[in-house]
């Protein structure tokens, strides 16, 4: 059943690019300007994610991050986006898929981030457009998953914008700033895609 599992050979490099951005897989060239996008975002994006490591914004903890991905992306669990805007090559932010299962299911999580200085203009809308098709195409994916904390009202916008219908609540869900976090739980089919 072809349907369920991607050729033997793996996915080709997926960068997807529309609307004035461009979404590929970090590299270590990449490193500098990441740094200094997380480390200027630090206060913003700390209520919103898992506690950073303490070497985070190393170069040998983003070496160690970039094996992850390689080895994540081979096994096909998870694919690793920066998003890049095309005009001066700006590093705006990221997404991640994540928790992909195959089989029956079909399914990935998704999360991002966006860089500060980039927030609140519709970037992030944006560049799930631009992904999505990917995705649901390129990865033969039938369900897209992705989960906020209730008091996030700018992803809960992204996602309605990109068409996520809102499935329920997780009491506790994540460990997201040191403290267990209730999400709200959105999903979109591939079915219900308007790309």
């Amino acid at each position: 059943m072809a349907l369920f599992r991607l050729p033997s050979s793996g996915p080709a490099a997926l960068i997807p690019r529309g609307h004035g951005l461009l979404l590929r897989a970090p590299q270590m060239s990449d490193y500098p300007q990441w740094a200094q996008l997380r480390e200027s975002s630090r206060a913003y994006l700390t209520p919103w994610e898992p506690i950073w490591p303490s070497d985070d914004l190393t170069r040998s903890g983003f070496r160690r991050r970039l094996r992850r991905y390689a080895e994540d992306i081979a096994a096909d669990r998870s694919y690793p986006f920066i998003i890049f805007r095309e005009t001066d090559g700006a590093m705006i932010g990221g997404v991640t898929l994540a928790n992909v299962r195959r089989g029956i299911v079909q399914a990935g999580t998704i999360g991002y981030w966006m860089g500060e200085a980039h927030a609140s203009r519709g970037h992030m809308t944006t560049a799930l457009r631009v992904l999505l098709p990917t995705l649901f195409g390129e990865l033969n994916l039938h369900r897209i998953e992705a989960a906020c904390i209730p008091s996030n009202a700018p992803s809960i916008r992204v996602l309605e914008k990109c068409g996520f219908t809102r499935e329920g609540l997780a009491r506790r869900y994540l460990c997201i700033n040191g403290v267990w976090q209730d999400h709200l739980l959105f999903g979109l089919l591939h079915e219900d895609f308007r790309g």
